[in-house]
């Protein structure tokens, strides 16, 4: 069953397919086994919410991948996958959350049966969905293979972006405008958080024109005041209150695509601290942002925020940035390259980040990004258009 909206084209994935494979004969393996979602995704076209369970794609130097899964997920795959429905195997229901059973027991059958049974197998050792019973039942299930960690092989391919991605990117990049714009609109003092989060939730589905929402990665992150020292909480029932910042991580997904933005509001008159904070983030925001050109190393844009942060007395020990792309839950960033001081990646046309310099102090915390392409010539470029700026609303 041929998929009627495929989100590119066949010389797209044939050209991944290819990065893969070279990749793969670099680390001598014969066969690569990947269980992150988004690897599935960018290789396969696989769409679902089934991640919760053990799934994959056997990835071969010679022959089409073989999608792997849950029995009942396998029409999915029929309808989203670009392989045709002999490279797809579904496995028996009563594997799923055994415990006398292991869908590894099946996956390692498949593998004896294309002829991998004593070969060097790729698997990502250190990843979400990749468990050490899995590992344990493999190494078990195959003692002639050698099982290689193959972890972010595939995750490197994906670092530089196709026109094709970009094009989602920047579809991505309006949803996570009017996300944003809603946010400026409605956030007031007296405002249940969970409030605005619906709206929230409204105008990223809704999405922008014909280009309709698809669900982030990441849950809208909005804690305020003394909260907002805490990077990663969510919201609750609490009501928007006069003299606090709050900063919103946010962003907008199209077809799996991401481009976060975050700004952040200040209810009320901020006081001198905290807007020498923000004089001193936003310059280094654009100092790192015109670092961020082909042939330098993801460590200059780092090292072009952190000068104008230390001038203001603020040091900040995070990395600042990751790359963006395809993601599913739990995370946004494709966990390879990091901005921060050691990462001597070299910087190339079409690499795309969230450039995150957020500060998380003792008792506030504060965030303006922008997500940015690294283009062939000069600074980066941002995907979104909005000030970069604290908004202040009275």
């Amino acid at each position: 069953m041929a998929h009627t909206d495929p989100a590119f084209s066949q010389a797209e994935y044939d050209r991944r397919l290819a990065k893969t494979r070279n990749a793969m004969s670099q680390a001598g393996l014969d066969c690569l086994f990947i269980e992150d979602p988004s690897n599935i995704s960018w290789l396969t076209g696989y769409e679902g919410w089934s991640f919760y369970v053990h799934q994959g794609a056997l990835i071969f130097l010679d022959s089409d991948p073989v999608w792997w899964g849950r029995s009942q997920d396998a029409n999915g795959a029929r309808r989203t996958v670009w392989m045709t429905d002999d490279r797809i195997h579904g496995y028996e229901d009563s594997f799923v959350q055994s415990t006398t059973r292991h869908p590894m027991q099946d996956l390692a059958k498949l593998i004896t049966e294309y002829g991998h049974a004593h070969g060097r197998i790729g698997v990502e050792l250190d990843n979400y969905y990749y468990s050490a019973k899995a590992h344990q039942t493999l190494l078990s299930e195959l003692p002639g293979a050698s099982l290689i960690d193959a972890t972010a092989l595939v995750n490197w391919q994906r670092a530089v972006k196709s026109e094709e991605e970009i094009a989602l990117m920047r579809k991505a990049a309006r949803i996570s405008e009017h996300i944003v714009d809603g946010v400026l609109e409605r956030v007031e003092p007296g405002l249940r958080k969970n409030e605005l989060v619906a709206q929230i939730y409204h105008d990223a589905i809704t999405g922008v024109g014909d280009d309709w929402g698809d669900y982030a990665a990441i849950v809208p992150l909005l804690p305020s005041g003394t909260d907002a020292a805490a990077p990663h909480l969510t919201w609750n029932g609490d009501v928007f209150k006069s003299g606090e910042c709050t900063f919103f991580e946010l962003s907008g997904c199209y077809r799996r695509y991401h481009a976060p933005f975050c700004r952040s509001v200040y209810l009320g008159s901020p006081p001198d601290q905290l807007k020498r904070a923000e004089a001193a983030l936003v310059e280094g925001l654009e100092a790192g942002l015109d670092a961020a050109r082909t042939g330098n190393r993801a460590k200059d844009i780092a090292a072009a925020l952190a000068a104008p942060l230390e001038r203001a007395g603020i040091e900040r020990g995070a990395r600042c940035g990751y790359p963006i792309g395809l993601s599913y839950p739990p995370d946004w960033g494709e966990r390879t390259i990091s901005l921060r001081d050691e990462d001597e990646t070299i910087l190339e046309p079409g690499m795309t980040f969230h450039f995150m310099p957020g500060l998380w102090m003792d008792d506030w915390g504060l965030e303006i990004t922008e997500s940015i392409l690294i283009t062939e010539n000069g600074p980066a470029e941002c995907f979104c258009d909005r000030p970069r700026k604290m908004f202040v609303k009275p």
